[in-house]
């Protein structure tokens, strides 16, 4: 083998390396910036201090379930052949990867707030390449730690379990690699399950908060200085927003590559690669992904006052779209066989980039569904704030209605994406296509991570009283914050959708069982224990915002009762009573949804079997796909109907601006919608995928039948046939044998 392709394995941690040296450059950029008066920096030194302090708070009782769950698993990983305690390393070192992904995204975030303000005092161009610089950071540091983590990882991995024993790369040896890197996935999305929840409880009770004694009570601003829970609720928009939605997305994009790679083990593969090419293929896209999403953010810039913000940033978003589908077709050509064959379904190499491509659509679709949906000046939004006029409880059913209404298309397109991609390439074609849509993660993640940041600007300039120009502009790209946030949810939420079936069907073959048939008494009955669990899960944490909530309504109520001089300027809210209040909760009520994610898949997997833990999955996965897009699009829905009376809203031909009664009412709307939004809604995502990768890990234990001899792997007859093909492939196809030969005797 040519010594260049023997070494391209080493060429994938080298791209995630280059990400982070991207990810530093801009990061010393954003902190050069002008940080603005000695006001303005205090009052972003409050919010820096109040993120750190839940990080810090959180990383002490996550370090002591790291350690458990690692010492669990080292035990675990020398009941099987197939497995090794070395799973609890590679689950450390996923939990620690995790962990730093949201560090680097909320650090930077709490820097680049107070940045943005003063460079929204010279211009929006400026406001914007602040912003969005910062949200770049978060977005390649992600992408970069995912990609250097799981490349470099692979590599250990394999040359332990496969090279150095002569195994072979369809054999034992490849299902022990994945199996042990399988604990990196598992570390990361359980550090994301206690981020999500953790930081959408914490964000919420201030915002719950702020609004209804700040906003409804007291009649000020939710960002004036006067409101004792605004600062933790600018804490909160880091916290929820941007660890939480780092930690997220890094969990989605580890587990898509990882459920992609084990798929591809099942592939026998007659390339220049060794065989491993469709293991490498995932995580060689998410590398060039990564590439083009750092050629993109370049794009992003105005010149104007005048000039779209939102327009900006899509240009930046298509173009690391197309530039990474041009660069997939290229990558497949290359890696890839003329032919191949999973589960009895035959496809050649282009059938795969048509998956690839697939998965693209679908992401981009459901960005444009969900920003329909949530989007001021379109028609679910304005439905809602003209049921606002006729009172608090229409406002609510509008925007129940509207959140329904908003899971057809959505549902729609996932469908004909899992269809169109299986149709290609059968269930590698479906885990390729959620690769394809992970690909551009970096520059979906920047975007999303551009909005908090905007939001904490806008709030630093309002409670810093700076001019009205400056408020206007951090205005701006707040609006634009909020679309981008909206639609990085519905690109989560497809992204796990895909991921949790790439997952489903690499637990299915390592478990041994050929279907799940939900005729049966036990399996119909996990099904639905499983479409039960988002809807209790939901419950917990709405119900854990709700009585967070409660505390901080009176805390602010005390303040402004018992503190005199607050209503006048006279005297400084009590900041750090609220950001206790907030943190104790997060803490606190975020272990029982996160035990239930964990335990469930054991108990039942264990207790009941794989068959009935894959009606449980096929459960969790449509019920938490759909909630998940409902409580979001609804949240969302709501908080743009509200934020729509800021610049005054027609209902019937008469106009309404803050403060009145139609207001009042959407503000009730989007108090509802914020746990919807930024609390149980996004946590579907990682809650499906986690109970996945529990299930992929735990599934060797309780196989039906040996690995090597199920769907998972080659069985004897096939690796001789694999072997004397690769013998023929290297030197004597002369012999008339051809790979498409070889591979349709294997189905």
């Amino acid at each position: 083998m040519d010594l260049f392709y023997e070494n391209l394995i080493y060429f994938i941690p080298v791209m995630g390396l280059i990400g982070i040296v991207i990810m530093l450059s801009k990061s010393r950029w954003v902190i050069k910036q002008e940080t603005g008066d000695e006001n303005m920096n205090t009052l972003a030194g409050y919010i820096a201090a109040g993120a750190m302090a839940f990080l810090r708070a959180e990383w002490k009782i996550l370090s002591y379930f790291a350690i458990v769950t690692a010492a669990i698993l080292a035990w675990s990983g020398t009941l099987i052949e197939t497995s090794s305690w070395v799973i609890a390393i590679s689950f450390l070192i996923g939990a620690f990867t995790s962990a730093l992904a949201g560090y680097i995204g909320m650090n930077i975030a709490t820097k680049a707030n107070v940045r943005t303000t003063q460079a929204a005092r010279t211009s929006l161009a400026k406001a914007l390449k602040v912003s969005f610089t910062g949200g770049s950071v978060m977005g390649l540091g992600v992408a970069g730690l995912a990609v250097l983590g799981l490349g470099s990882l692979f590599i250990v991995f394999y040359q332990m379990y496969v090279v150095q024993v002569g195994g072979h790369v369809n054999g034992p040896g490849m299902q022990k690699a994945l199996e042990v890197l399988a604990g990196f996935s598992l570390g990361a999305e359980s550090i994301a399950l206690f981020a999500r929840v953790g930081g959408g409880i914490y964000t919420k009770a201030a915002d719950v908060g702020a609004d209804l004694v700040g906003k409804v009570e007291a009649g000020i601003p939710e960002d004036d200085v006067r409101n004792p829970a605004t600062i933790a609720d600018n804490v909160g928009d880091n916290v929820g927003d941007v660890a939480g939605m780092g930690a997220d997305l890094f969990g989605s994009y580890v587990a898509t590559i990882l459920a992609t790679m084990v798929l591809g083990r099942e592939i026998v593969s007659n390339d220049s690669f060794g065989g491993i090419a469709p293991v490498l293929l995932p995580m060689f896209i998410a590398g060039i992904g990564l590439i083009f999403s750092i050629i993109s953010t370049s794009f992003v810039k105005i010149k104007n006052e005048t000039d779209s913000v939102q327009n900006a940033l899509n240009l930046g978003n298509w173009s690391s779209i197309i530039l990474t589908a041009i660069a997939s077709y290229f990558a497949v050509q290359w890696l890839l066989p003329d032919t191949m064959s999973i589960r009895g379904v035959s496809f050649d190499k282009t059938d795969v980039f048509y998956a690839i491509v697939v998965g693209l659509i679908v992401g981009t679709l459901m960005s444009l569904i969900t920003e329909y949906y949530t989007a001021m000046g379109k028609r679910p939004v304005l439905s809602i704030i003209s049921r606002s006029g006729t009172g608090h409880a229409t406002n609510i059913i509008g925007g129940l209605s509207v959140g329904m209404e908003s899971t057809l298309m959505p549902a729609i397109v996932l469908a004909l994406g899992i269809y169109g991609s299986f149709f290609f390439a059968g269930l590698y074609g479906v885990a390729i296509a959620a690769a394809g849509m992970m690909a551009t993660t970096a520059m979906q993640l920047a975007i999303d991570a551009f909005g908090p940041i905007a939001d904490n600007a806008g709030g630093i300039a309002e409670m810093s009283k700076l001019p009205e120009e400056v408020r206007k502009r951090t205005d701006n790209l707040d609006a634009v914050g909020n679309t981008t946030a909206a639609t990085g949810k519905g690109f989560a939420i497809a992204s796990a959708a895909l991921t949790s079936l790439a997952l489903f069907a690499a637990f299915v073959g390592i478990a041994g069982i050929n279907s799940i048939d939900i005729y049966k008494a036990n399996v119909l009955a996990g099904l639905f224990i499983g479409g039960m669990i988002p809807y209790i899960f939901s419950s917990l944490a709405i119900a854990a915002v709700g009585r967070a909530a409660m505390d901080m309504v009176q805390e602010v109520r005390r303040q402004f009762r018992e503190i005199p001089g607050i209503m006048e300027y006279k005297a400084r809210p009590e900041y750090e009573k609220c950001i206790a209040i907030s943190t104790k909760a997060s803490i606190r009520e975020m272990l029982l949804p996160g035990a239930i994610a964990l335990i469930v898949p054991i108990i039942v997997g264990f207790t009941l079997g794989p068959e009935v833990l894959g009606g449980l999955l096929a459960g969790v996965t449509v019920s938490g796909v759909l909630l998940g897009m409902f409580q979001s699009n609804a949240g969302g829905a709501w908080d743009n109907a509200k934020k729509s009376f800021e610049k005054g809203a027609d209902i019937k031909g008469e106009m309404f601006y803050k403060n009145s009664d139609p207001h009042k009412a959407s503000v009730t709307g989007d108090t509802v919608g914020d746990p919807f939004k930024d609390t149980s809604g996004p946590s579907m995502n990682i809650l499906i995928k986690l109970m996945s990768i529990v299930s992929l890990i735990i599934a060797p234990h309780i196989a039906v039948s040996p690995p090597s001899e199920s769907g998972a792997g080659l069985n004897k007859k096939k690796h001789e046939a694999m072997t004397t093909a690769k013998t023929l492939d290297s030197g004597t196809s002369k012999a008339g044998v051809t790979s498409t030969e070889t591979l349709s005797f294997f189905k």
